[in-house]
């Protein structure tokens, strides 16, 4: 007898999303998870033990593209990176769906258009209880509905930044965020951004996803199980999952597998299952497995004026999209710009040379600003496992037009009165929405999932997560990560279920 009918590796925004979707049918669903539950402790609101001593960060090394060895900065635990994101849930735009000409080269598009995602968009959006609102970004595309709940509440500093944006000709707009802010300050006057969740303030794939799925009698959680390696068969059946329990081995089997482990561990799981009929890995017969790896290319810019402070506390509630398809020399889009959680003495210490007492004072007057653009695919850009270590070998792309939005941007926050602009590039250490690495397409030969995440070489393997985004865009890819399990899991429950 099988293990469960479905078998679920990860529990992030895609696992755990996912398995909401097919829990009411009453299938047996076991979710099998690498790390554990985050527990309430002492560091959850410490930003020097969060920035300072990476105190959740897994003790764990890859290898970049010269083999040096570093800490990539993802977590494992039940609801995966969505239990330190920044909560923010944006769609892609209608024109990232099309090839779409940047600086850097032009994108390949997706085998499905917006239309055909939208109606989970809507869903996704419900059931993360999202807040936001209509008709303030120019590029936000058409909505079937509206938000259930009105946006996050500018603090005053940030109501005075919109005023000031506004002034100079620019949209700045509300963003749809995954928070109950009022939950989250009641444990702790601190962003949200980068800090762990266990209060339940942030909507996350513990909180949200995971917490729908449990209620299901048929639904099932295993965590401390590793998953190494899959095993297939004749006719290319997956027939097993090979993980490692608590230091157990075993096997796993159910009819159909879902690997849902993020852009670099299900690459590297597929990579890693090989035999002598798989000697390059499963899922593989297109070499496109662990290639084409994203990963936002982003920078924080620090705007102050030395004469203004900045007490706010939470600060995220803001974005800019005036650039998100346009502003490059002939036209090109530059990306999209938003607020970070707000920046403290410790974490700017933590991140940069700055002595304390700079940093602090740096801190306590700046408005802190993320800007982020697209990372174009490249199948150069890859990753491998060699010796059983992940090798993540990062390409950027189209950083001339990252440049670009810095420099545009620290332009007009010195005309909207701040004259003081700092900026600092994010590195490989930073995990900036990794995605890319078993994109889907139509084409078996240059893809290695159709537009329901089903693997073309393993029918009943499929892969919900960022890695079967085919383009990165510019924006935080949690919502549309979520938006695809909603729709893999209805063709999952059409195609398999209803037979």
């Amino acid at each position: 007898m099988s293990d469960a009918d479905v078998i679920i590796i990860g529990s992030g925004m895609g696992g755990a999303t996912l398995a909401t979707q097919l829990a009411p049918t009453g299938r047996r669903i076991l979710i099998v998870e690498k790390g554990e539950r985050l527990q309430p402790s002492s560091a959850d609101r410490d930003a020097e033990a969060i920035f300072g001593r990476a105190h959740f960060r897994p003790k764990e090394e890859w290898l970049d593209g010269d083999d040096r060895p570093f800490n990539p900065g993802n977590y494992y635990n039940v609801g995966g990176n969505s239990k330190f994101y920044g909560a923010v849930l944006l769609r892609y735009r209608r024109e990232d769906f099309s090839p779409l000409r940047h600086m850097g080269g032009t994108t390949p598009g997706w085998p499905i258009g917006y239309d055909s995602l939208e109606p989970w968009y809507q869903k996704a959006e419900q059931l993360f209880e999202v807040r936001g609102a209509l008709g303030e970004d120019p590029t936000e595309p058409p909505h079937s509905g509206k938000y259930d709940f009105r946006p996050v509440p500018d603090e005053p500093p940030i109501a005075d930044l919109r005023r000031r944006l506004s002034a100079i000709g620019l949209h700045p707009a509300s963003l749809p965020l995954g928070v109950d802010v009022d939950r989250w300050l009641a444990h702790g006057s601190t962003t949200w951004d980068a800090y762990p969740d266990t209060c339940g303030g942030k909507k996350d794939a513990e909180t949200v996803s995971l917490a729908h799925a449990l209620r299901h009698f048929n639904v099932s959680l295993e965590t401390g199980c590793e998953v190494t390696r899959l095993l297939a068969g004749e006719g290319g059946q997956i027939t097993g999952v090979e993980v490692s329990n608590k230091g157990e081995k075993q096997v796993l089997t159910a009819p159909i597998v879902v690997l849902s482990a993020g852009a670099v561990r299900s690459a590297a799981i597929l990579l890693s299952s090989v035999d002598e009929r798989y000697p390059h890995g499963l899922a593989n017969r297109s070499d496109q497995v662990g290639r084409n790896f994203m990963n936002h290319n982003c920078s924080a810019v620090l705007a102050l004026h030395p004469l203004r402070r900045n007490p706010s506390v939470y600060q995220k509630t803001l974005l800019v999209n005036d650039f998100y398809l346009t502003g490059g020399p002939n036209g090109e889009p530059l990306g999209n710009i938003q607020l970070l959680g707000k920046i403290t003495g410790p974490i700017l210490a933590a991140s940069s040379p700055l002595p304390r007492p700079v940093a602090n004072w740096i801190a306590a007057r700046s408005i802190d600003l993320y800007a982020m653009s697209e990372d174009l695919p490249n199948p150069d850009s890859r990753v491998q496992v060699r010796n059983g270590r992940i090798v993540l070998d990062w390409k950027r792309s189209n950083w001339q037009a990252h440049l670009a939005l810095v420099d545009t941007l620290k332009a007009l926050l010195r005309k909207a009165g701040y004259p003081l602009v700092l900026s600092r590039a994010f590195d490989r250490r930073t995990p900036s929405h990794q995605c890319g690495t078993a994109r889907m397409g139509a084409d078996p030969m240059t893809s290695v999932v159709d537009s329901f995440g089903r693997s073309h070489d393993h029918r009943n393997l499929f892969i919900v997560d960022a890695s079967i985004l085919p383009t990165s865009a510019a924006v935080n890819p949690a919502l549309t990560i979520a938006a695809l399990a909603l729709r893999s899991g209805r063709h999952i429950i059409e195609t398999e279920f209803n037979q």
